[in-house]
């Protein structure tokens, strides 16, 4: 069955669980060769008692899957839940107080098999990207313009210069940026007890250091150009910001990312894809 409407109880970064709306896929195995048929209406309705009072959490989802493999009567012995909604967290603004919400699709996929329990967790986080190339090439014509104004200049007082820089005349090139994307799939290690994705959202953010932002004003405005200043990024280097998260998370035992800087020079996207393991 997929695509089932659901609400779901979802950890917040205060631990106060709240309720949202999600979209779930179960399945369970037919293990008669004979059988024509599984028990769907049991499979909807313990899915809508499970997940109806307490937070979804891998502990919770063991003993959801267990109870949908019991109620097929010993038609099933695995049973395999997807459940995807938008996790919203409020992030504050770089300088100003102000905050915002953002909202970050998740996806959680948990199998029971042989009474194992496999979960991984998929997500995404939006940041911006500015081109290290493009920023060089705004550099020399920027200097190329602040010699010929300037060649005749002696001598030349700091704040002639200031003033030249704050003018438009000393901006004769912006570097190209973009908003960028990086999805990650997680398979975690399932002894721990809650889902850490506001936690992995958090350290990712911190790593590409240039999330796209919510409430802004103009000193919130001049904080991300200063950030995206001295963050110059190919898709190449958020991805190897991305591993550096993930590589070292103890709730990961393996990991695939993908980062996408959605280009405003070109009418394609630059794609990088990354994949490894947790620590050991």
């Amino acid at each position: 069955m997929s695509h089932i409407a659901l609400p779901l109880r979802v950890a917040t970064p205060g631990g106060e669980p709240v309720q949202v709306a999600a979209s779930v896929d179960v399945a369970v195995s037919l293990d008669d060769a004979d059988a024509r048929g599984i028990h769907m209406s049991r499979l909807y309705l313990r899915l809508q008692d499970a997940f109806a009072s307490e937070a979804v959490t891998p502990a919770g989802l063991r003993r959801v899957l267990q109870s949908l493999v019991d109620s097929q009567e010993g038609l099933s012995s695995s049973a395999r839940l997807v459940l995807r909604y938008d996790q919203m967290l409020l992030r504050p603004a770089l300088a100003s107080g102000n905050a915002g919400w953002k909202r970050y699709p998740v996806e959680i996929e948990a199998l029971l098999e042989d009474g194992h329990l496999r979960l991984s967790l998929a997500f995404s986080v939006e940041y911006s990207s500015t081109c290290p190339a493009s920023a060089a090439l705004s550099r020399q014509l920027n200097a190329e313009r602040f010699v010929a104004d300037f060649a005749d200049a002696r001598p030349i007082s700091t704040s002639v210069v200031g003033d030249w820089l704050a003018s438009e005349r000393g901006l004769a090139a912006t570097p190209h940026a973009q908003r960028s994307r990086a999805s990650v799939r997680l398979q975690l290690r399932p002894q721990f007890e809650e889902l850490p994705l506001a936690a992995m959202i958090d350290a990712l953010e911190q790593r590409l250091a240039t999330p796209v932002q919510t409430a802004v004003k103009r000193q919130d405005e001049q904080a991300f150009a200063a950030l995206n200043a001295a963050n110059l990024m190919f898709c190449e280097d958020a991805a190897r910001r991305v591993v550096s998260v993930l590589a070292h998370d103890p709730h990961v035992e393996r990991f695939e990312a993908e980062v996408a800087h959605f280009e405003s020079l070109h009418p394609h996207d630059a794609v990088a894809r990354v994949s490894g393991s947790g620590p050991r």
